[in-house]
């Protein structure tokens, strides 16, 4: 059995474009993992003042991986492509988040889902509007038209 996942993507180090390139491809060939859609890339400013602007997308996954699993599989990833966990809020080369996992809402240490901040950023929403079909609901309920009326673009740059 698989779930549909959806992967949120970040980098400003290292050519960012490129560190996403190659995890839309590390994510394909993830074990227990197929890559179905990737949205677009966008570029936006950091959330702290002084880094290097983001690059920013979001991938839609079917995985028979559970959700603690998968985000062991994103996170090997993240440390294959560079990442250095060295403070929460700074520049990486990649940031993989889960931040829909089915229909499940998700409430332990490590992982919360749906995403507990991708209701206020643009550089999710509009990219996780790419893949999903019209009238799309969060698994709280919310919906995204919704959400994205609250959350305008400003600030992103489509690439």
């Amino acid at each position: 059995m698989t779930t549909r996942a959806y992967i949120g993507l970040g980098s400003n180090l290292d050519a960012p474009a490129e560190q996403l390139q190659n995890a839309f491809q590390a994510l394909g060939q993830a074990e227990g993992t197929r890559l179905v859609a990737a949205s677009g890339l966008f570029t936006s400013d950091s959330l702290l003042p002084g880094q290097p602007r983001y690059t920013n997308a979001v991938a839609a996954l079917d995985t028979s991986l559970e959700p603690l699993a998968l985000l062991d599989a994103l996170q090997a990833i993240e440390n294959d492509q560079g990442r250095v966990r060295k403070e929460r809020w700074g520049p990486r080369t990649l940031d993989l988040d889960i931040l829909l996992f089915g229909d499940q809402l998700i409430d332990v240490p490590r992982l919360q889902v749906p995403h507990y901040h991708m209701h206020a950023r643009a550089f999710v929403l509009y990219p996780l509007a790419e893949l999903v079909p019209d009238g799309f609901c969060l698994p709280d309920g919310r919906e995204l038209a919704e959400l994205i009326r609250a959350c305008p673009f400003v600030g992103l740059e489509r690439l």
